[in-house]
């Protein structure tokens, strides 16, 4: 077979059972450099590959994917920003979903059926406690002491904001010392398993065992990968499941199981903001305050039965769609906005995913922020940053306070919101800067927020609304943006789920901008959306069917050299053979539509017969054009290592085939890579980590 050169890497688009007719070689790793560029291939002294002719991109899916392990119970964990909890159900009762038992504290005017993300570790580090337990615990401790103790909140975000996340990143407690994030985040999904393992033991009379279990655990679509895979480390970590096992956890998307809960819904069991249609008997005007309030109050009565029934049908608003209907999920959360399309696919219901996932730091917890501003700007910065480090108890106890309050914000709110400060603020203040808190409240240039009597500080709805504003503005303008991409226009529903779409100045905001491009559904109980639909997701994950590759893949290889199309600095020359090093040969473009399940193979030959190893390098990129494992952006995220030894006794074909395969459309990627001749294997998992 001649080999023939070509430029960069094989520019083979085919899809399916198409066949790539590029031919081509390999070349051997023991190659001395010829210029003085550094190159990955060079100085590591890997074993270069070629892709070998034909070279297939297979359509298929994986025939081991069917056999999957059978598991009694699906307990799925929303591992939120601001509140987390769990749900499950039994493969043998998929219709009934069973959300984890209540929990003890709780704060008025906040449904507990989520517990607050909030861990507590003592001053040797070990865990203490979790949710309110911590909380409670850490706000009853002398401050003195308090000081010793480790307390961390809202901690999730911290992956989502590390560019350079490893496995020994670390978060800050609230008295200012660094613990380990694998740590922190090993030891809550640790402390679920307990929790959800003790109710089904409990439940079913006997002894649980992890084994019996399949655990899903939530994560935001627009996540970068290695946070994903973080999250996964520490569910290994905390023993929910193994690496040889990987199976048994599943890392399910956000808004992607949100999406599953919604096509089950009925109309009893939501509220459409638009005034398109009156349901529950609501016009569309009443809907935003009085008809939620009503939706609440149905939700609290029936909050004593922990079962949800999921029928096993399509929802009434599912049947109004039609085969390519398109709809958006805005999971609206603590920490993020996350905003994803989807179409159906009939006659199953099948979801495909329409455009890669967007949005941002736009959640909940900006309203936080700008409380604290706020905050800053009455008191000084310089105040409020030594107030929360000399007394960071009483700095939690009022941001509960403000959390109550902020619930209770709502556009036609005509009476003031009071907000209690701690008895401590107020006498650190004094201690501080020599005048009272109230001094400072009329000091300051803010109007609208006054000091009562009873020690509180009291904010007209102006003022609270205002604190909403910059958060509500920037998910309005990111879902603008979206609205004015093609895929996205002719959407027909707009799913409203996560915790901060309970905000109803959210829910106007939304209403107002998009009403009259399509109808705007909001899930009762908005804020266990996600949980169910995980459930249901680790029940059947074959349902989200296409994906979009956030990453663009591909191997590192070498092509022949051809003069006046590759950069001079790639030339390498191995016994009189003149070679581009450093090529990305490209198995999968970003934002490229990925099947469940979908297998890219592609065959590689060794430089000469007798080398013994063959090495191949998976690299990504964010970026879709890309020729050369340097490029800017490019990645390396994994390594095959075939040993060729041992192989003496086997007639070998003088042109050995290596065939390396990727398995996408799950939410982690596999590679492996087989020596044709002997069937010798291995496989790796795509890694983001460690590299």
């Amino acid at each position: 077979m001649e080999s023939v050169g070509v430029y960069g890497f094989c520019g083979c688009k085919a899809k399916s059972k198409m066949k790539c007719d590029s031919r081509w070689e390999i070349a051997a790793s023991e190659t001395a450099p010829t210029s003085a560029y550094s190159s990955p291939a060079r100085s590591l002294g890997d074993t270069g590959i070629t892709p070998l002719s034909p070279s297939h991109i297979v359509n298929d899916a994986d025939p081991n994917v069917s056999e999957e392990q059978s598991f009694l119970v699906v307990v799925a964990v929303d591992f939120g920003t601001t509140s987390s909890g769990y749900a499950y159900s039994f493969t043998k009762e998929p219709e009934c979903i069973h959300v984890m038992r209540r929990w003890e504290g709780g704060d008025p005017g906040v449904s507990n059926q989520k517990t607050p993300t909030t861990i507590l570790l003592t001053p040797e580090r070990k865990f203490h406690s979790f949710g309110y337990a911590a909380r409670d615990f850490y706000h009853d401790l002398d401050p003195n002491e308090a000081k010793q103790w480790l307390y961390l909140e809202k901690f999730k975000m911290k992956l989502h904001t590390t560019g350079d996340l490893t496995m020994d990143t670390d978060l800050t407690a609230a008295n200012g010392k660094k613990v380990k994030a694998l740590e922190i985040f090993a030891y809550a999904l640790q402390y679920f398993k307990e929790q959800a393992l003790k109710e089904l033991s409990d439940q079913a009379g006997s002894e649980f065992e992890n084994s019996d279990v399949r655990w899903v655990i939530t994560v935001p679509a627009i996540w970068k990968q290695p946070a994903k895979q973080f999250m996964r480390q520490a569910a290994y970590q905390a023993g929910l499941a193994s690496p040889e096992n990987s199976e048994q956890l599943i890392i399910a998307l956000e808004p992607e199981a949100a999406s599953i809960y919604c096509r089950k819904l009925r109309l009893h069991q939501m509220i459409e903001l638009s005034s398109m249609a009156a349901i529950n008997g609501y016009s569309g005007s009443d809907t935003v305050g009085a008809g939620f309030t009503q939706a609440k109050e149905h939700i609290r009565r029936n909050r004593q039965s922990r079962t949800f029934l999921v029928e096993n049908v399509i929802g009434e608003i599912w049947s109004e769609l039609e085969e390519g209907d398109k709809y958006v999920v805005v999971d609206s959360g603590g920490g993020t906005v996350d905003l994803t399309v989807h179409q159906i696919r009939l006659p199953e219901g099948h979801l495909k995913e329409l455009y890669k996932a967007t949005g941002g730091p736009y959640g909940s917890l900006g309203v936080d922020y700008e409380f604290e501003k706020l905050l800053c700007k009455i008191f000084g910065e310089d105040f409020i940053e030594q107030f929360k480090i000399k007394r960071p108890a009483a700095w939690v106890d009022l941001m509960i306070a403000f959390e109550s309050r902020k619930r209770a914000a709502a556009p036609d709110r005509t009476n003031p919101l009071n907000i209690t400060l701690p008895f401590s603020f107020i006498d650190y203040y004094k201690k501080f800067r020599g005048h009272s808190v109230e001094h400072a409240l009329r000091k300051s240039n803010v109007d609208f927020v006054k000091w009562s009597s009873q020690g509180m500080l009291r904010m007209s709805p102006d003022a609270m609304n205002a604190l909403f504003k910059p958060t509500i503005d920037s998910i309005i303008e990111h879902l603008r943006d979206l609205f004015q991409k093609p895929e996205v226009s002719t959407v027909k529903f707009l799913f409203l789920v996560g915790g901060f779409a309970e905000a109803p100045l959210l829910q106007q905001a939304v209403q107002a901008a998009f009403g009259d491009k399509c109808r705007i559904i909001i899930p009762q109980d908005v804020g266990l959306t996600i949980l169910k639909g995980a459930v249901l997701f680790g029940l059947d994950p074959a349902v989200i069917k296409v994906r979009r590759s956030p990453l663009t893949y591909g191997v590192g290889v070498l092509n022949r050299y051809v003069e006046g199309k590759h950069p001079p600095e790639k030339l390498l020359v191995k016994d009189g053979t003149r070679w581009c090093t450093d090529v990305f040969d490209k198995f999968i473009s970003a934002d490229q539509s990925v099947a469940l399940g979908e297998l890219v193979k592609r065959s590689y030959t060794p430089a000469k017969p007798s080398q013994l190893v063959i090495v191949i390098n998976i690299y990504s990129s964010e970026h879709d054009d890309v020729s050369f494992i340097t490029d800017p952006g490019v990645k390396k995220c994994g390594t095959l290592r075939l040993d060729l030894t041992g192989t003496s006794g086997t007639a070998v074909p003088a042109r050995r085939e290596i065939q390396t395969l990727m398995q996408f459309g799950d939410t982690e990627i596999k590679a492996t890579a087989v020596d044709i001749a002997t069937s010798k294997s291995v496989k790796v998992g795509i890694d983001f980590l460690n590299y």
